[in-house]
């Protein structure tokens, strides 16, 4: 059985990991113990040779209907079929002892034969592990990891398969449970309680929502999701659930997004400020001061969910891809380029999380000077910009202008908040880049910002300049910024990154990509802040037309076959979401230049 279509995935988690099912029932997807483990269900990126789980009605068919119950992270998937309806109600509990997958199949009219195939495979479905009957319970051993399978169903003598037939008021639970294999057998959760506790942990945690405003429901369920991305031991929260799903179906565009990317700070901070949620602001907060302290010149763009460095790209050569789409990587060699952003991208993050009136320490404004004092010496340097072009470095504008974004709140920060520093100085760099953007950055003849110097393209994180504070929404040059992205980077109304094939190929990769979702809700807000009110709220409805059935976006779109692209859940699609209802409904989210 092939993996299912992006779109038709439904998210489980447990604030430590997640796991992906489809529509037919399958687990496709998951990591075990954290986000970035091994897959021990790899099905996703080949098929079920690489591990899969899947309960389901025995004729093989698509669900009839699927939620998740409430306001909650539990998904209820329906089938109606001759024989009458059942119904799998899937979830994760926030992680306990030990990570759990349940599953209880429930009997809602008739007696519906169901079936289930539970093939293990650790390692990203490399290695079978070692599977025996042990205390009534099915364990499954190799190397360092073991999982334990609880279930009523007896399995057939592979102890992969049952069939089994649930009948009206029935309730059938199974229990899957990770542990070290060095660790003692863990105990296996009551199905039901664990069921209860979990929609009372939801439901507690979306009730601190504070956002009033329109499109309450979408906001409400992005944040959810946001929220299962977020690695609770540190406050993390990674790019998506997942790596390798392709920006371009059958190509090579195939990234591992499971880690913590420094330039989704400020946006992340802002949609959770913005909403109530001042605790995992203040723990991502955290862990990006965390993260970041040390060598300024060693500053990375991203880094593991507990705050870790390293993370070596490889290739899985056993896996044939997502539909094709190789190869599969795992660890991202983006996190060794030189992206000059970042440094601004922090600063301004950590200035935001100050200005909302989270307690910054000492320590917190000696890692900014020392990032200061870096990025002084090194923002005239070319970089790779904030879409990690694997092409020649160039001086992005966006990159020069997140150098002047980090120095500007420098500014503010000595001026009203009564810390010390070289005002002076960083004040005159701050203008020296101003200028120098405005003069080398600027096409006077096109009447826009371009994506480089020198450069006769754009790119669409040109309509950051305003959000940032860089110049006001009414300046020429912003409207101007803004008309020519839209002629130049939108397919069917929706915004691309840049022309991959503009300027000799500037990120050095073949193939194409689709929309770029994050882009689509800044145009937006650009649109938005230009006073275009009714064209920011119709292309921000078909945005939120855009989620799948439980309101899942991941990275990207393609226009022509209507199919979601790359890595998913995206929390950047996500943020971008919550961050541009709350713009369209009067609480703005840019940061505005002192």
């Amino acid at each position: 059985m092939t993996p299912a279509r992006i779109e038709d995935y439904a998210l489980l988690g447990d604030l430590q990991t997640a796991a992906l099912v489809d529509r037919r029932g399958s687990i496709d997807w998951l990591c075990l113990p954290r986000f970035d483990s091994p897959a021990c269900f790899a099905a996703l990126l080949h098929n079920e040779d690489a591990g899969r789980w899947l309960l389901a009605p025995a004729n093989g068919e698509p669900c009839t209907r699927r939620r998740y119950r409430g306001e909650t992270l539990v998904l209820e998937t329906e089938w109606e079929t001759a024989d009458g309806t059942a119904r799998v109600i899937d979830f994760m509990p926030p992680r306990g002892e030990a990570a759990d997958v349940v599953r209880i199949v429930e009997g809602v009219s008739g007696a519906v034969p169901m079936r289930l195939d539970l093939l293990l495979r650790f390692d990203y479905g490399n290695v079978a592990p070692w599977v025996r009957s042990h205390d009534g319970q099915l364990a499954a051993i190799a190397g360092p990891d073991a999982v334990w399978f609880h279930s009523p169903v007896s399995l057939d003598e592979t102890g992969t398969r049952a069939e089994f037939t649930v009948r009206a008021g029935q309730r059938i639970p199974f229990v899957l449970t990770y542990a070290p294999s060095h660790c003692p057998t863990p105990k296996p959760v009551d199905a039901e309680q664990a069921l209860r506790d979990t929609e009372r942990y939801w439901r507690g945690w979306i009730s601190g929502c504070r956002y009033d405003g329109r499109w309450a429901a979408e906001v409400r369920r992005a944040l959810i999701l946001l929220k299962a991305l977020t690695y609770a031991p540190t406050g993390g929260i990674v790019a998506a659930a997942t790596t390798s799903l392709p920006e371009e179906l059958g190509g090579t565009r195939n990234w591992d997004y499971r880690y913590c990317w420094l330039r989704d700070a400020t946006f992340t901070l802002q949609a959770l400020l913005g909403t109530g949620f001042v605790d995992e602001a203040r723990a991502w907060r955290e862990w990006l001061v965390r993260a970041v302290a040390g060598d300024p010149a060693k500053l990375q763009i991203m880094y593991g969910v507990d705050g870790a460095r390293r993370m070596p790209e490889q290739v899985l050569p056993w896996l044939s891809g997502y539909e094709s789409a190789a190869p599969v990587r795992i660890g991202n060699a983006a996190a060794d380029q030189f992206q000059l952003d970042v440094w601004g991208e922090v600063l301004d993050g950590l200035h935001l999380a100050r200005q909302a009136g989270i307690q910054v320490t000492d320590t917190a404004w000696d890692v900014q000077r020392a990032l200061l004092d870096y990025l002084e010496g090194h923002w005239a340097e070319p970089d790779n910009s904030l879409w990690e072009v694997r092409g020649p470095r160039r001086h992005f504008v966006h990159s020069k202008v997140m150098a002047w974004a980090g120095l500007d709140r420098a500014v503010h920060t000595v001026e009203h908040h009564g810390l010390e520093g070289p005002v002076d100085r960083w004040r005159t760099v701050r203008d020296t880049i101003h200028r120098e953007v405005c003069e080398r950055g600027y096409d006077a003849e096109q009447g826009t910002f371009t994506q480089f110097y020198g450069s006769q393209a754009v790119d669409a994180a040109l309509l950051l300049l305003p959000r940032v504070g860089f110049l006001p929404w009414h300046d020429a040059r912003v409207r101007g910024t803004v008309d020519a992205v839209q002629k130049q980077l939108c397919e069917d109304g929706l915004v691309l990154r840049y022309r991959v094939e503009a300027e000799g190929r500037v990120d050095g990769l073949p193939g194409s990509e689709g929309v770029f979702l994050a882009c689509s809700f800044w145009l937006a807000d650009a649109l938005w802040g230009l006073g275009r009110t009714e064209e920011a709220e119709a292309l921000f409805r078909r945005l939120i037309d855009l989620r799948n059935d439980v309101g899942m976006l991941s990275e990207e779109y393609d226009v022509v076959t209507g199919r979601h692209l790359g890595n998913t859940p995206q929390a950047f699609s996500l943020v971008g979401l919550v961050n541009t209802a709350r713009s369209l409904s009067g609480k703005p989210t840019e940061t505005q230049a002192p």
